[in-house]
């Protein structure tokens, strides 16, 4: 639906059943790939104005899946994301501003266990659409690399050979198909 004021700003809901947000992160010296399979959140979007657009996403940090039980459940502990006490993790635009072409740097504030801080990601916008069914669909890519340290997610286990067991690097990738909001 689009406001009535001098702005064309149009307001979505993620559809979190053609998203996607995942992870990848050192395990000894593979990757380990996960996804948070619950979340929501809500664009407001003006593609000729910019600086009117925002966006707020809340993972429900429980829903992490690496495929490993075991492993899912050590870092939903107090080792990582401590579900019981920190159930979400939260991002909240404070400005979007336009790259040129399709890129934008959306700048936001951005939680993990209750320590929040200022990060831009980097966003590709990938059209509109119409579903086969005529419902109007938008959709963003973005890639951010974060130290998972900073966050509070500091557990690790030195290793033998040297060096340690997780890396403190994480990169996050989110890719959204949003509807109109109802």
């Amino acid at each position: 639906m689009t406001t009535a004021n001098a702005t064309s700003v149009t307001h979505y809901q993620i559809d979190a059943a053609h998203s996607e947000a995942t992870f990848t992160v050192r395990h000894l010296i593979t990757k380990v790939r996960g996804r948070f399979s619950e979340f929501a959140g809500t664009i407001a979007f003006d593609a000729a104005a910019p600086a009117n657009s925002t966006v707020a996403f809340t993972i429900q940090a429980a829903s992490i899946d690496t495929n490993q039980k075991d492993r899912d459940a050590h870092l939903r502990s107090p080792d990582f994301f401590e579900t019981e006490t920190y159930p979400t993790i939260t991002f909240t635009s404070t400005g979007i501003t336009a790259q040129g072409g399709d890129a934008y740097h959306v700048t936001g504030q951005f939680t993990i266990r209750d320590v929040t801080r200022e990060i831009t990601l980097p966003v590709t916008f990938l059209g509109t659409a119409k579903d086969p069914w005529g419902n109007e669909r938008i959709a963003f890519e973005a890639e951010y690399t974060l130290n998972r340290k900073d966050y509070g997610l500091t557990w690790n286990a030195a290793l033998e050979t040297g060096g340690f067991l997780v890396g403190d690097e994480v990169k996050i990738a989110l890719s959204v198909q949003a509807v109109p909001a109802q």
